[in-house]
């Protein structure tokens, strides 16, 4: 940087930066507010007409094919989102509970707890305990999968030292969220390239990305990788429900390390 530059300048530019990405989470957390209630109106009103003049999943079908021709940038409007629309709004009929709790976590969060978890206070847990810890939507997957809701009262957690702060990894999910970028009309590829925008160090190199699957399914990655020029890679994970039993012998038990923790 040139000598000339006047004193107190790195200071200015280190808060210009933080004022800029703080307010670029800001407004995409703000249409991810908007984005979650147009998707509950649509589901509502959806709901409605079923209710009131008897109309079939065909409709659904038409309605996304006529929405699509409409707005041809927005990839929401598949008949399967619609279909989660309408799954929305059955799952959360109060207004006020979308707008002041459900509208602070993405979309695709909402998706995976309407697959994944059936009991409706259930779900409400686990949303908001997306929002206080900020968990991503990976994590999200994991923790349910893994059963932290029937295991909360028991388990001894380290989530105040170890998660993120609230909003952190919720607030990167969201501006990497497509169904956003297209509610707002932008049409260009991100994720790897926000990386490097956000995140890469001048004098590091290009990021190279790695898609975690749980099963490497052909089709999906062809069509995941086929326009893209970035380095990618793609691997499978499994979870585990259990340590084997090598492993096990040599830990100490719950009540062991909850005797130790108390002695503490």
């Amino acid at each position: 940087m040139p000598n000339s530059l006047p004193l107190g300048y790195a200071e200015f530019l280190a808060d210009l930066k933080k004022r800029i990405r703080r307010a670029r989470v800001k407004a995409a957390l703000s249409a991810n507010r908007e984005l979650i209630l147009l998707y509950w109106e649509i589901g509502r009103m959806i709901l409605e007409r079923q209710k009131e003049e008897g109309w079939g999943s065909k409709v659904i079908d038409r309605l996304a094919q006529d929405l699509r021709r409409e707005f041809p940038d927005m990839k929401g409007f598949s008949a399967r989102n619609l279909k989660y629309m309408r799954a929305f709004a059955e799952a959360y009929p109060d207004k006020e509970f979308v707008q002041q709790v459900a509208a602070q976590i993405p979309w695709f969060h909402h998706c995976t707890l309407l697959d994944k978890v059936k009991d409706p206070a259930e779900r409400i847990w686990y949303i908001q305990q997306t929002m206080e810890h900020g968990w991503s939507r990976n994590v999200l997957v994991h923790q349910i999968e893994s059963g932290l809701y029937h295991r909360k009262g028991k388990a001894i957690t380290n989530f105040d030292r170890t998660l993120p702060a609230p909003q952190s990894d919720l607030a990167r999910e969201v501006l990497k969220d497509p169904y956003v970028f297209d509610f707002l009309g932008l049409t260009e590829d991100i994720y790897l390239s926000a990386v490097d925008d956000l995140f890469r160090h001048p004098d590091d190199r290009p990021s190279i990305g790695i898609i975690l699957c749980k099963s490497k399914n052909k089709v999906i990655v062809e069509y995941a990788l086929r326009d893209t020029t970035k380095p990618i890679g793609v691997s499978s994970y499994h979870l585990t429900r259990a340590l084997p039993e090598e492993i096990k012998s040599s830990l100490p038990s719950v009540e062991e390390l909850e005797r130790e923790l108390a002695g503490v």
